[in-house]
């Protein structure tokens, strides 16, 4: 009987190790998630912010581009 027990217990000890560890996997999924959902906002943010002044410069410099062939 004393070595089924010390089986179970083993038994127990590793599972409830395996579930602990699962504990913080799933931290750091949710935690890699929300880094991931802020980096797109700040590009989406930096891309909408700056790409009205690349348009400009780009419209500016075709039409200078463009006077040179006349």
């Amino acid at each position: 009987m004393t070595r089924a027990y010390a089986l179970v217990a083993t038994l127990q000890s590793m599972v409830a190790d395996r579930v602990e560890g699962r504990k913080d996997r799933g931290a750091t999924a949710v935690e890699y998630g929300l880094l991931v959902g802020l980096i797109a906002v700040v590009l989406i943010v930096g891309v909408g912010l700056f790409g009205g002044a690349l348009n400009d410069y780009f419209s500016s410099l075709s039409d200078t581009v463009s006077g040179w062939n006349e």
